[in-house]
């Protein structure tokens, strides 16, 4: 299974919006006689490719696999009817198939075929890997991740207007410096890569003119889409975003100048008019994510400044945090929290995290925990 799960990773960044899945055939003396790693692209599913590497030997086999084998015509035909021609004696999946199209009917038919199916070994793993593609496939709305570095205190950035400041960004800067070490500002870009977009308010691109790149070097299937929060449509032409678009970026405004509109899309911006959010003026960020689960956007990553990470906790849109901490302390009255906004009133009503999992990352560490169950 660990095998199967690691060739299941091969498929981040070329499988959504479909899972990750990898596959491993066994023979009887335990020694492994096909595999196969799924990728959109590449079209055949992890266990037709380990099938077609088997061959006539995948008769009275194993079959270890990280997700229930499908039961329904899609862009393929049932993996379990393959399963149970080619004559293999068992299979052990990690976990069920979120698809509500699947969801326990592959195993079923399966055992009424006489095969042997054990479930639930690597399923924390497995679950794990393949959220995003869950929450999407039940809910046609993507995973949100909401990401930030800071200070052991909770800030993003010292005082706004300090020389070299980034303001209210979140996105690990500092004056004079970055909040959190290379080795955290890496994990940054391994998380990216798996994500499908990323999100900023057009506050962060002035203030910083990021580029929101995957810079990890990994293949990917797709472009990640940088998405650009900007109720009036301040996003500057000359911003490093914009320079470098190749049909990647989006811009989500309330009110659109029609000058700055044509400006932007001649230089290959998507722009977008979407329902404000209520009497801020702001963008609903509902209805963003509803659009984006249209677009088969299955992850989004929220690295905005201390606004944008208040607006997404309210809207209740974020599913899950992953927060990078450094040992050092700002303080100061000044200094940019994490979010700004009103704030829950009530401990009651607070964004009450679960599942907690700890990562070192030299002397930084980060935080990653769910706001909410993205199978449930």
């Amino acid at each position: 299974m660990r095998r199967a799960l690691e060739l299941a990773r091969q498929g981040i960044g070329l499988a959504s919006p479909n899972p990750c899945v990898g596959a491993v055939l066994v023979d009887a003396n335990g020694q492994v006689i096909g595999e196969g790693a799924y990728t959109y692209d590449g079209l055949k599913h992890a266990e037709i490719l380990a099938l077609e590497q088997a061959g006539e030997r995948a008769r009275g086999s194993t079959l270890y696999i990280n997700l229930e084998p499908c039961s329904h015509q899609g862009r393929t035909g049932p993996c379990a009817d393959a399963l149970i021609k080619s004559g293999v004696r068992r299979v052990v999946a990690a976990m069920q198939d979120p698809n509500p199209q699947v969801q326990g009917q592959g195993f079923q038919k399966l055992r009424a075929a006489g095969i042997e199916v054990t479930t639930g070994i690597g399923e924390d793993e497995a679950r794990r890997l393949n959220e995003a593609f869950a929450k999407h496939i039940r809910t046609r709305t993507p995973l949100v991740i909401l990401k930030a570095a800071m200070t052991l205190d909770g800030k993003i950035a010292p005082p706004p207007g300090e020389s070299g400041n980034p303001s209210a960004l979140g996105a690990g800067g500092a004056t004079g410096g970055w909040i959190t070490s290379e080795v955290a500002r890496a994990h940054v870009h391994q998380l990216r890569h798996a994500m499908d977009a990323i999100m900023v308010g057009v506050g962060t691109v002035v203030a910083d003119d990021p580029l929101l790149t995957d810079r990890t070097g990994l293949p990917r299937r797709r472009p990640l889409l940088r998405v650009i929060l900007d109720s009036r449509l301040r996003l500057p032409l000359e911003s490093r975003v914009v320079k470098t678009c190749r049909g990647d970026l989006l811009v989500l405004c309330s009110f659109a100048e029609e000058k700055k509109r044509k400006a932007l899309e001649e230089r290959g911006v998507r722009v977008e008019q979407v329902a404000l959010g209520g009497r801020d003026g702001r963008p609903d960020l509902c209805s963003i994510v509803e659009r984006l689960g249209g677009m088969d956007i299955t992850s989004v990553l929220i690295e905005g400044g201390a606004m944008v990470n208040w607006a997404a906790l309210a809207a209740g849109i974020v599913d899950k945090v992953f927060l990078y901490y450094a040992p050092k302390i700002l303080a100061g009255s000044g200094s940019v929290p994490f979010a700004s906004g009103p704030g829950f009133r009530r401990m009651s009503e607070a964004a009450h995290v679960k599942n907690l999992r700890l990562h070192r990352f030299g002397e930084d560490f980060a935080v990653e925990a769910y706001v909410r169950d993205p199978y449930s």
